[in-house]
C-alpha cells in the first residue's frame, strides 16, 4: 500500500481534524465559524480528489481521446462553495447580533448570562 502516494488524503484528514478540533475546543464564536469553514474545505478537497480520473482529459469530443474526466463533481463543488460563503455570511451576521445582545462572543460568558436570574 502506497501511503505517501495518497498525500491529498492526508491533507484532507489534517484539515478535517483541525477544523473539528477548533469547533470543539474554542469558546469564541468566530473561531468556531472559522473551524467549520476549515472542515468544509477538507470535504471539498476530498470530493475533488476522488473525482480525478487518471489519464482523463477535458470532456471535449475528439477522435483521439478515449478517457474523459467527469466535470459534474467540480460543478457540484463550485455550488457548494457558493452555499458555504452564504452560510458563513449568515453565521457571521448571527455572531454580530449575539455580540449586540450579550456584549460578548465567548460561549461560556453567554451561558453564564443566560443562567443568571
Amino acid at each position: 500500500m502506497d501511503v505517501l502516494g495518497h498525500y491529498n488524503y492526508w491533507i484532507v484528514i489534517v484539515l478535517m481534524m483541525t477544523g473539528f478540533y477548533v469547533v470543539i475546543a474554542q469558546n469564541n464564536l468566530i473561531k468556531k465559524v472559522v473551524g467549520l469553514n476549515i472542515f468544509q474545505v477538507s470535504v471539498f478537497v476530498f470530493y475533488i480528489s476522488m473525482s480525478k480520473v487518471k489519464g482523463g482529459t477535458a470532456p471535449i469530443l475528439d477522435p483521439g481521446i478515449e478517457v474523459y474526466g467527469n466535470p459534474l463533481p467540480h460543478v457540484l463543488i463550485l455550488t457548494a462553495i457558493v452555499v458555504g460563503v452564504a452560510t458563513m455570511a449568515l453565521a457571521l451576521a448571527l455572531v454580530v447580533r449575539i455580540r449586540h445582545a450579550y456584549g460578548t462572543i465567548e460561549e461560556d460568558e453567554i451561558d453564564a448570562q443566560e443562567e443568571e436570574p
